[in-house]
This record gives C-alpha cells, structure tokens and sequence, in this order.
C-alpha cells in the first residue's frame, strides 16, 4: 500500500473516530448546561457557565450509592469468574482425565441459552434460599452466565503454554496449586485482561436482573438507579446529562488503560501451537 493508499486509510479512520468520540464530548457539554441552554440555545454550543453543581447534585443526591453498587458487584463478580473459569480451563487443558471433553461441553452450553430465559427459574430459587433482594444474587447470576465466553475466550491460550514450563516447575518441587497460582496465571495476564474488560461490560451494563432481584434502594447499581434519577430530575436535563456521564465514565476509563491489551489478549487466544 503506498502513501496515497495510508493517507485515505487514515483519513476513514479519522471520520469513523470522530463519530465515535462526539456523543461523548456532545454528553460532557450537556451535562455542564442548564434547561436554557440547552433548549434555546445550539446544541453543539459551548456552556456560556460551567455547571459542576449539576453533578455534585445528582452525587449528593443518592447516585454515589449507586456507583458504589455498581463497583463492588461488578469487581467481585470479575473477580470469581475469571478465577473459576482459569481454573475449569487450567484442569481441562493441562490435566488429562476421561470426562475432561464432557466437561468441557457442559459448560459450552451455557452459550446456547439465552440469558434471559431463566429468569423466572433463578428468581424462584433465590426466593427460595431468601437470596432475593440480595446482592450476591446478582454476583452469583452474573459469575455463572459469564462462565462460558470466559472460557472460550481462555482455552486457546492454555493450549499453547508449553508443556515444559510445568515439567520444570514439578521437578523443582512444584505442587498443583503452587503451579497454577505462581506460574500459569501471571502468564495469562494478556488474556485474562480481555476476559476483564468483557466481564465488565456486561456486568456494569446489565438491567434485567438488578431490577428483578433487587427492590431496595439501598442495593441498586446505576442502570437501575438512574430510572429514579431521571424521574427526580426530570426538569432538570443538565442533572440527567450528569448522571449519564458518571455511568459511562469507568467504562470509557478502563478501555483507555486496557485497550492495548485486549488486542494483546485476543491475538494470543487466537493463536495455537
């Protein structure tokens, strides 16, 4: 491709980033305006006032809580399921035994079934064992759904760990878990990195099942909680725009920081041998 061919190829790349980035800056300027503003005047026109107040508003008014839900649910649910899954994945790939493949399977279906459907199932066996209006119903939903694409994401990386590396570490003296712990998982940061960011996505994004399980104020993430901001706030369009952007924010702050290794991650699941 010579010079010519890169500059149009950058220039696309160019246009699709703009359209990419404005909604995003378009959201941060309507957030920073009052309802004059942003009715009389253009909406593509800079705050005649920066309006910080407008998020110390919607944070002092309960979205903080929210945040916070969201934080903790999303990091513990990260957290157990890349750990499970790296595990499943550790025991199917590096050990061999008969019903490894059957195995290997059963968790496969789980990306047959949609989501959804067994909403009604989970809420009665929550009900059940008095986990509604819990949070960890919403950890122990969100860990068991992202089980599969977790896996699938790992298998083809544990593929290619040489086999040598494990030989050495037995032979020094090595147990099982000292294995697992101190060697393979510090190898599979990379992808373990791209399972993080798509566990994420999903976890902090997710509605339906925060608003079936879930009922006390106390207890609500932001996709749930912003319901009850934009009807206290619903004169207020500068505060919605604030609580819009406070949701989004980690989400485009852990893309900035792990973008790299996502590429990273997916390059070295994709490649065998």
């Amino acid at each position: 491709m010579g010079r010519l061919g890169y500059f149009f190829l950058y220039l696309c790349l160019g246009v699709v980033g703009v359209f990419q980035v404005f909604p995003i800056v378009w959201l941060f300027l309507f957030s920073l305006k009052d309802n004059r503003e942003i009715f009389a005047g253009s909406p593509f026109a800079l705050p005649e006032e920066i309006r910080w107040e407008n998020y110390l508003r919607v944070w002092e008014g309960g979205i903080g809580l929210y945040f916070f839900n969201s934080v903790w649910i999303t990091g513990v649910a990260i957290f157990l399921t890349v750990l499970f899954a790296s595990m499943a994945v550790f025991v199917i790939t590096r050990m061999k035994w008969k019903l490894s493949g059957l195995v290997l399977g059963l968790f496969m279906i789980g990306l047959m079934i949609p989501i959804h459907s067994s909403l009604i199932p989970l809420f009665n066996m929550f009900l059940n064992i008095n986990l509604i209006d819990n949070p960890w119903s919403i950890v122990i939903t969100y860990t068991a759904y992202n089980l599969p694409i977790t896996m699938m994401i790992l298998l083809g990386f544990y593929y290619t760990i040489p086999r040598e590396i494990e030989e050495a570490a037995i032979i020094d003296g090595a147990s099982l878990h000292r294995l697992f712990f101190k060697i393979v998982l510090p190898i599979s940061a990379p992808v373990m990195s791209t399972t993080v960011i798509i566990n994420m996505i999903y976890n902090w994004n997710e509605f339906v099942f925060v608003n079936t399980f879930i009922s006390s104020d106390q207890y609500r993430t932001l996709t749930v909680g912003i319901q009850n901001f934009v009807g206290q706030y619903m004169t207020d369009w500068g505060a919605i725009g604030a609580t819009l952007v406070i949701s989004v924010l980690p989400i485009l702050i852990a893309f900035l920081f792990f973008s790299n290794k996502i590429v990273d991650g997916i390059s070295s699941s994709a490649v065998k041998g």
